[in-house]
């Protein structure tokens, strides 16, 4: 009895070990395989958020994980030529100076899948007639834009390469302020590069960058280069990428924005399905409530404690003027979800799926109600057709 009860404590200790082991060098064997519009990606377990303690933890695991899939991206566009640079008098007076010069440009991605699917920025690849992806290993291919989303700034790549590395795709959900993060990418040209901070704040918004804004803040250095690269947390798992920077150098200041991965799927689900991303739309006109806005339309005291989104305008015909919403009416969520501002508001509203209902919970005077509402499909904005 106590032979065998020695054999067992044995074959547990050596499986606790090698699943530390496994879970700190790589995690992707841990991870499920899924399908996002039958892209093969490998997302974490649910329960995979870690809270590493301070204390000087090494992150070395975590970035020896990720770097691999994140690589850097060259551009580069054509010369525009001056319309008259073969007139052959303005070449008597100005030489060749009407061909102009070839531009460059330089940013990161991560790989999410080993069919060679790269997320990255769309201001990274936007308007490049060539553009080359260079793995961490040193390999070098051409890529394609199989999609871009200039909404909330995210472009979706293809490269033709084999044993390629994949990041795992976290729970950006989970993540809480507080919680240690790393940014990789190539900042400047330097080579790829890993900066740690922690997350400075969740759901910024209404910074004017994006259409759709829900960024999470970091302090973890962010500099020109940088943007497309990973923001990944403790296990080496995908939480963001990394956007966009608050700067009056033109370097890290200790603000930087990452769009979180729940987004990205959306756009990574809607471009290689349907080739475009499909959003909510409902035909209103919103403003933030504020004292001015609830005396104008009569709005009691607690109604404006209680916060949430005026409506001062609906489309005639459209789909919430169908559903009974009207000038005056208050939005305090969608869809379960709570909106305190326009941005929440139109964010909350895009996600939902045209064609089918969702409730709105709308207060009207001091009566509130929840109200069906089916959203018809987001058009473009011209430039973006």
């Amino acid at each position: 009895m106590k032979r065998s009860w020695l054999l067992f404590s044995q074959a547990v200790t050596v499986l606790l070990a090698v699943y530390f082991v496994v879970a700190t060098l790589q995690p992707q064997w841990l991870g499920s395989r899924a399908s996002i519009a039958g892209v093969s990606v490998i997302e974490a377990p649910a329960s995979s958020a870690a809270r590493t303690p301070s204390g000087g933890a090494s992150f070395s695991a975590a970035a020896k994980v990720a770097s691999a899939a994140v690589v850097s991206i060259n551009t580069s566009k054509a010369a525009a030529q001056n319309p008259n640079a073969n007139d052959p008098w303005f070449r008597f007076f100005f030489g060749d100076q009407g061909r102009g010069q070839a531009q460059g440009g330089l940013g990161s991605g991560v790989i999410i899948s080993a069919s060679g699917y790269i997320l990255t920025n769309n201001h990274v690849v936007d308007g490049a007639d060539a553009i080359e992806v260079v793995l961490n290993d040193t390999r070098k291919a051409s890529a394609r834009v199989i999609g871009t989303d200039p909404d909330t700034d995210l472009a979706i790549l293809k490269i033709d390469l084999d044993k390629l590395p994949v990041i795992v795709l976290g729970d950006s959900d989970s993540l809480q302020v507080g919680d240690p993060v790393l940014a990789i990418g190539n900042p400047f040209g330097v080579g790829q590069t890993v900066t740690g901070g922690i997350v400075s704040a969740l759901g910024r918004n209404q910074l004017g960058i994006n259409t759709f804004e829900n960024f999470i803040q970091t302090d973890a250095a962010i500099n020109p280069g940088n943007s497309g690269g990973a923001l990944v947390d403790t296990n080496g798992h995908l939480m963001g990428i990394n956007t966009a920077i608050y700067s009056r150098s033109g370097g890290s200041m200790g603000i930087g924005f990452a769009i979180p991965v729940s987004t990205a799927r959306q756009v990574l689900d809607g471009i290689v399905r349907d080739g475009q991303v499909t959003r909510g739309w409902i035909g209103v006109e919103p403003q933030d409530l504020n004292a001015e806005l609830a005396e104008t339309f009569n709005i009691k005291p607690a109604a404006l404690k209680a916060g949430g989104v005026i409506i001062t305008g609906v489309l005639q015909s459209g789909p919430a003027a169908q559903a009974g919403i009207r000038p005056g009416d208050v939005i305090t969520a969608v869809n379960g979800k709570p909106v305190g501002n326009v941005s929440q508001l139109l964010t909350a509203v895009a996600a939902l799926k045209p064609g089918t209902a969702a409730p709105l919970s709308v207060l009207r005077g001091n009566d509130a109600s929840e109200v069906p509402v089916t959203p018809g499909v987001r058009q473009r904005p011209r430039a973006q057709r």
